[in-house]
């Protein structure tokens, strides 16, 4: 089992900057793949950026590419998503999830209960 809980949401100024933090507990943290997933009002829940367990690589959405950033630190079972550069279609509620395999689909088996973030124009 793991529990995660995120944290960092609010509001921010389009072309401003947030780190969304996801605090983890339960054993072998370091062995779980790590996302963020994002859904808007009225809209699905879309993958946003994922890490690796194993090697470390990070993936992200097209539409986040080049703007934000996941990193992990496995001593503080802590994922982090740096959002730079935001934009009001940012605007909602971010996720974060854990699992051994899955990378872009949402399929994850450990989801948060989520953080609203917030993009005025």
């Amino acid at each position: 089992q793991v529990q995660l809980v995120e944290s960092g949401g609010g509001l921010v100024q389009a072309g401003g900057s947030l780190r969304l933090s996801c605090a983890a507990s339960g054993r072998a943290f370091g062995t779980y793949n790590m996302g963020w997933f994002r859904q808007a009002p009225g809209k699905e829940r879309e993958f946003v950026a994922a890490i690796t367990w194993s090697t470390g690589s990070t993936y992200y959405a097209d539409s986040v590419k080049g703007r934000f950033t996941i990193a992990r630190d496995n001593a503080k079972n802590t994922v982090y998503l740096q959002m730079d550069s935001v934009k009001p279609e940012d605007t909602a509620v971010y996720y974060c999830a854990a699992d051994r395999d899955r990378i872009r689909t949402s399929r994850y088996d450990y989801w948060g209960q989520g953080t609203q973030v917030t993009v005025s124009s």
